[in-house]
């Protein structure tokens, strides 16, 4: 008989099931949300957090790497921050509890806490597999969130930027998003540190993407030095619909964001850009899934990493072409700076195709600045520092520069140069 001995619980899996004990009265939701909450806190304790024999985790030992976890705090009083972007419809989650809702025209929104009150709301919170760490930990502990519907023929003149503000403690938050057919709108999901000690935050965000929908998602993860996010973004792309999703990392000690996307209509097409800003100690993981699984699909993914002192970085892509999905065009690119001996990046592409009449490529480059670029500027006058900034700058603003809208772009220049402002 093949038996395999359990580890014991770390400190971090004891102090989830312990956190669990002590707050599940004062978690919100109906009898079937309470009874799956039992159920997911059971298979952490029985199963543990991920480790390096679970192919989708190799690279994040999330067993060994969340060491601790923060106690859970009342929520404190934290204000609204300055938009990203002027102009902008600014929603704000503090703490974990939904602190600021507005009037939109097109959208309805509500209180991911009242959602919780319906038992079919326990469907959505049910993980992604016996391997989905991110939807186990939310699933147990989701208090609030911000449940979203945009009209069918809806444009948003403004964007809307839901601000997920932390000071310490934990978090654990969902953002439902239903975009109705031919809607057009920009979302701008800012994940922020406030002054206090070290947080740990979830996020689970379902986006569903109406037909002929044009949307644009953007993710800024600005979590404290010492914080861990771990994040999961559930996608779905109907017929014609278009998005595009751009995440900017600058920020956080230890962060995993997984992307799953499925494609469910003829002429659907994903945009997908990241930028990782890695210095420190830092840990920084980007996990993507795509499903291309009908005729007539396309989808382009563009990861650019800069990584300083002893960061470490992954980059998971995985896209598989369904026997059904003749015409896919799906192209993937990892390209990163190593900006110090002792900085580390793995980089995992895979194709799974079953269509024989498809496009599809990936490619993953890793090096240091190149010298002649670096002796061309100095050789005008420009001194060596400032002449590496910017090749850095150069390097990951060059796919900030695809989107379309200009104010986005300056906005997340500003963030990228004060972050490396701080790093060269």
């Amino acid at each position: 008989m093949n038996m395999q001995t359990k580890l014991p619980l770390s400190v971090a899996e004891q102090k989830i099931v312990d956190q669990f004990v002590d707050h599940v009265g004062v978690l919100p939701g109906c009898g079937v949300v309470t009874s799956l909450r039992d159920r997911l806190i059971c298979e952490i304790k029985d199963n543990g957090l991920p480790t390096r024999r679970l192919e989708s985790w190799h690279y994040t030992n999330l067993k060994t790497l969340l060491r601790d976890i923060p106690d859970v705090r009342p929520a404190d009083n934290v204000s609204v921050a300055p938009a990203l972007l002027s102009g902008s419809d600014v929603l704000l989650v503090a703490n974990g509890h939904t602190a600021r809702m507005r009037d939109i025209d097109g959208v309805t929104l509500l209180p991911f806490r009242d959602c919780l009150t319906d038992p079919d709301t326990a469907d959505d919170l049910i993980p992604n597999g016996p391997d989905d760490a991110i939807g186990q930990i939310n699933g147990a502990f989701v208090f609030d969130g911000i449940s979203m519907a945009i009209d069918d023929d809806a444009v948003l003149d403004a964007p809307i930027e839901i601000q997920l503000a932390q000071a310490g403690g934990q978090a654990h938050t969902r953002l439902p998003v239903q975009f109705g057919a031919r809607s057009r709108a920009t979302i701008v999901e800012r994940h922020m540190a406030r002054s206090g000690p070290e947080a740990l935050t979830t996020t689970v965000s379902t986006i569903d993407v109406g037909e002929s929908a044009e949307i644009t998602w953007v993710i800024v993860q600005q979590c404290g030095e010492d914080d861990t996010h771990l994040g999961q973004t559930n996608i779905r792309l109907g017929a014609d619909a278009k998005l595009t999703i751009f995440i900017l990392n600058a920020g956080g000690q230890l962060v995993r964001q997984e992307l799953h996307v499925e494609t469910t209509g003829e002429g659907a097409d994903l945009t997908f850009r990241a930028i990782n800003l890695l210095g420190g100690d830092s840990h920084n993981d980007i996990t993507l899934t795509l499903g291309h699984n009908v005729a007539h699909t396309t989808s382009t993914e563009t990861v650019r990493n800069v990584l300083f002192d002893r960061a470490a970085g992954v980059f998971q892509g995985q896209i598989r072409v369904a026997p059904d999905a003749q015409k896919t065009d799906a192209r993937m690119a990892c390209n990163t700076l190593l900006l110090s001996d002792d900085a580390d990046f793995s980089c995992k592409p895979e194709l799974e195709i079953f269509a024989d009449d498809v496009q599809c490529a990936h490619g993953a480059t890793v090096t240091d600045i190149e010298p002649a670029h670096l002796f061309y500027l100095m050789a005008r006058g420009i001194p060596e520092k400032a002449a590496r900034a910017l090749l850095v700058q150069a390097f990951v603003e060059e796919i900030v520069e695809e989107l379309p809208d200009e104010d986005l772009v300056d906005a997340l220049k500003t963030l990228i140069e004060t972050w490396l402002e701080g790093h060269g």
